[in-house]
């Protein structure tokens, strides 16, 4: 199941994108494109995605990759869904 359409909500919500986030692409960069999308943004869109999505994740499962592209980070959360499905 695709949930980019979920993701970029929280995205929008947490950073106040608003309108800019129609515009966003799996292939947009997150870290260091988006000015509002700070170690704190990561932080708030982490706990965001768990609590939406009833995931579960750890540090160590965070790197700069996983927040490199919309895409990349959709990857890394349906892994983290279906891990969750799985069980």
């Amino acid at each position: 199941m695709d949930h980019t359409i979920e993701i970029k909500q929280i995205l929008s919500d947490v950073l106040g994108l608003n309108e800019r986030i129609n515009s966003m692409t799996t292939d947009t960069f997150l870290l260091g494109n988006i000015p509002e999308f700070d170690s704190v943004a990561v932080v708030t869109v982490i706990l965001a995605l768990e609590k939406k999505l009833s995931i579960s994740i750890n540090d160590d499962e965070i790197s700069a990759q996983t927040f490199q592209t919309l895409g990349t980070l959709v990857n890394f959360v349906e892994k983290k869904i279906a891990a969750k499905n799985k069980r």
